[in-house]
C-alpha cells in the first residue's frame, strides 16, 4: 500500500469511525441489544469487534491466529469477548479513545474501508439508520472484495458469473448478465448481507439475489 493510499484510507475510516460514534451515543439499552445484520451479534457486539478490530496489529494477529489453529470465527468471537465491556457506555468510550488509531491486521489497508463500511451498516440498517459514505471509498472497499474470496471474508464468489455495475459511481466489474445497484449495495450484497431484490436491476438481477438468497436458507 502506497503512503499515498494510505493517507487517502486513514483519514476516511477515522471520519466513518467518528461518525458511528455519534450515532451511538443516542441509543437506548433496549437498542444496544438489537440484533444486526452478523447472525448470532447484537449492536454491543458489533461495536466491541470493531474496538477489537482497531486495536490490532500484524504481530497480534498472528499471536491469536495461531492460539485458535487460524479458526477466524473462534478469533473473532475471543476478540468480542476481550473488548465487550460491562456496559455498551464503557464499550463506546473505548471505541471513542482508539477511532484515530491506525494499526491493522497482516492484511490489504482497503480491509479497513470494509469494517469501518459494511460493520457500520450491521449496525445502522436494524437501527433504521440511514448514513452516507463516500463514493470513492466504497468504490475502494467493493473493489476489495470483488478480489477476495469468501473465505478470507471477502465476495468473489457471490459476484462469479456476473457483470456488476455501480449505478451512482460507474463501477463496474465482472462479466455475464447485468446487475445494477448502487455501489454500498453491491458491497453488502457480496460481503454476505442479506440482499432485497428492489435494490437490484439488470438481467441477472432475479438470478443473483436468489444466489445470495441461498446462503441465508
Amino acid at each position: 500500500m502506497s503512503s499515498r493510499s494510505s493517507a487517502a484510507v486513514w483519514p476516511a475510516v477515522h471520519n466513518e469511525r467518528q461518525a458511528l460514534i455519534r450515532e451511538l451515543e443516542s441509543l437506548t439499552p433496549e437498542q444496544w441489544t438489537q440484533p444486526s445484520l452478523c447472525p448470532g451479534w447484537d449492536i454491543h457486539d458489533v461495536v466491541a469487534h470493531l474496538v477489537d478490530s482497531a486495536k490490532t496489529t500484524r504481530l497480534s494477529f498472528l499471536r491469536r491466529m495461531i492460539t485458535v489453529k487460524f479458526d477466524f470465527d473462534k478469533e473473532n468471537a475471543n476478540g468480542i469477548i476481550r473488548e465487550r465491556a460491562a456496559t455498551p457506555e464503557a464499550t463506546l468510550a473505548e471505541f471513542r479513545r482508539v477511532r484515530e488509531a491506525t494499526k491493522t491486521p497482516p492484511a490489504a489497508l482497503a480491509t479497513r474501508l470494509v469494517e469501518a463500511i459494511v460493520h457500520g451498516e450491521d449496525i445502522r440498517r436494524p437501527l433504521g439508520f440511514v448514513h452516507s459514505y463516500p463514493s470513492e471509498a466504497v468504490d475502494s472497499a467493493l473493489r476489495y472484495q470483488l478480489g477476495t474470496g469468501v473465505f478470507m471474508g471477502g465476495g468473489k464468489e457471490r459476484a462469479a458469473g456476473f457483470c456488476l455495475q455501480a449505478s451512482d459511481t460507474g463501477f463496474e466489474h465482472g462479466s455475464g448478465p447485468v446487475v445494477r445497484g448502487n455501489s454500498l449495495a453491491l458491497l453488502m450484497a457480496i460481503s454476505g448481507r442479506p440482499v432485497n431484490h428492489e435494490d437490484f436491476s439488470g438481467e441477472g438481477a432475479a438470478t443473483f439475489v436468489q444466489k445470495l438468497k441461498q446462503t441465508f436458507q
